[in-house]
């Protein structure tokens, strides 16, 4: 439906160091530790397993630290070449300007906190929705979650900013609260169509991209509290 390709960036003031080192992470991760998905070992004792997480045991395979942890590690871990690429191109266009506005500490810890409330808004709404104990033993990877509260942060913070997108197969420019906007309608309606089905759709936890956003959205402005007697740090 919508398709960002990139954003106006010519106020922005801020080199978004914690960005790319966020890119870099997720690159490095997938392509070396993982080895483009190839190590299944790693991959699945790092992933988030809903079952883990509610019981608290390690069921799945054997994992290097505790299932909680997880929660956090799954968020550096994807699935394939195509999962990453989406992702870090959402992170790419979106993650500098917000990393703009709030700084670059604040900004890693948004990051970090949005990821981790998507991650459990997925865990919960399994275990609420899952159909069977099959389900809640599925793992979950992927940094779309904390991208999607980086969106909502963006969403409020950028609302108005331009946004280059390829929409219905037509190259145009549209505020970013039409890119964004379009973006969660399609999350949301998919979302509801899979919570009626009791299960996950097609791989993708949308229960955690809405969660990541409502969450960028509730806290993005506790985050940039102060921010108009703050310095620029460059």
């Amino acid at each position: 439906m919508v398709f960002p390709l990139y954003d106006d960036n010519t106020d922005r003031s801020r080199t978004p160091f914690v960005n790319y080192a966020l890119i870099a992470i997720n690159i490095f991760v997938f392509v070396v530790l993982q080895g483009l998905g190839s190590n299944e070992q790693f991959t699945y004792s790092l992933s988030t397993v809903p079952y883990e997480i509610t019981t608290g045991t390690d069921v799945i395979t054997p994992t290097p630290v505790p299932v909680y942890l997880t929660l956090i590690t799954s968020m550096f871990m994807h699935g394939s070449l195509i999962h990453l690429g989406g992702n870090m191109l959402f992170l790419w266009i979106f993650g500098d300007n917000v990393e703009d506005r709030l700084g670059h500490i604040r900004y890693l810890g948004f990051y970090l906190i949005t990821g981790l409330i998507a991650s459990l808004a997925h865990v919960f709404t399994t275990a609420a929705f899952a159909s069977d104990e099959r389900t809640m033993m599925i793992p979950s990877l992927g940094a779309s979650g904390a991208i999607s509260g980086v969106l909502g942060g963006y969403l409020l913070l950028h609302h108005s900013r331009r946004v280059t997108v390829i929409l219905f197969r037509f190259l145009t420019q549209v505020p970013a609260y039409v890119a964004i906007g379009l973006w969660f309608l399609f999350q949301l309606i998919s979302g509801l169509g899979v919570l009626g089905e009791g299960a996950e759709q097609g791989g993708i936890a949308y229960a955690a991209h809405i969660g990541g956003f409502i969450a960028g959205l509730v806290l993005v402005k506790l985050f940039d509290m102060g921010h108009a007697t703050r310095a620029p740090a460059y």
